[in-house]
């Protein structure tokens, strides 16, 4: 059992210091802009809490990334369901028997994996695409890594809805480095014009 409550503060923090005006700006996911990213990570709280509780009906919906239903009070909302997420994982129960996520059926203990890893690349996406430092601790960062090298050794072309193609990254760099070049990500990228 993890605790993913390192990873959802540091997320919290980003989340507290993102301007108004940068909402509308890109992300590393394509397509994506900051206010849509931010949507999709209040969205995966609430299914990755409802997981975690075994709480099926609520667990049978992917969360979506739309910035036009992110609502004037996602300072605060998106903190407390990040909060409610780590506290929910931190239930040996929610690591045992079968879930449901986002409509799928799995584990208790991949279902964490995948809430961990949720939760530290997007929380990457969203300090690169608002300039914000952002680290991880290595223990979440190797479970993230470990998740996402078997979606990869199954898919190593990407992962429709959630990966792309992992970018080559050297077997030196940084462990984050490493897994944001696994999600099809380049630990490099910058948003145009430099933030």
């Amino acid at each position: 059992m993890l605790d993913l409550t390192p990873a959802t503060e540091i997320v919290t923090r980003v989340v507290a210091d993102v301007g108004d005006d940068q909402l509308g700006a890109p992300t590393p996911c394509p397509g994506t802009t900051v206010a849509d990213l931010l949507d999709h990570l209040d969205g995966l709280c609430l299914a990755f809490t409802a997981a975690a509780a075994k709480d099926l009906a609520a667990g049978s919906q992917a969360p979506a990334a739309d910035g036009s239903r992110l609502g004037p009070d996602w300072r605060t909302r998106i903190p407390g369901r990040l909060a409610r997420l780590a506290s929910a994982w931190q239930d040996e129960a929610a690591w045992a028997g079968m879930t449901r996520a986002g409509g799928v059926d799995l584990p208790g203990e991949v279902a964490a994996h995948v809430a961990i890893n949720e939760v530290v690349v997007h929380g990457w996406d969203l300090a690169a695409a608002t300039g914000h430092d952002y680290a991880c601790g290595a223990e979440l960062a190797q479970a993230a890594c470990a998740f996402v090298q078997s979606a990869v050794a199954q898919n190593p072309d990407g992962s429709e809805g959630l990966f792309g193609a992992p970018v080559a990254v050297p077997e030196s760099a940084p462990l984050l480095d490493r897994l944001i070049g696994l999600t099809g990500r380049d630990p490099a990228w910058k948003p145009a014009g430099g933030n």
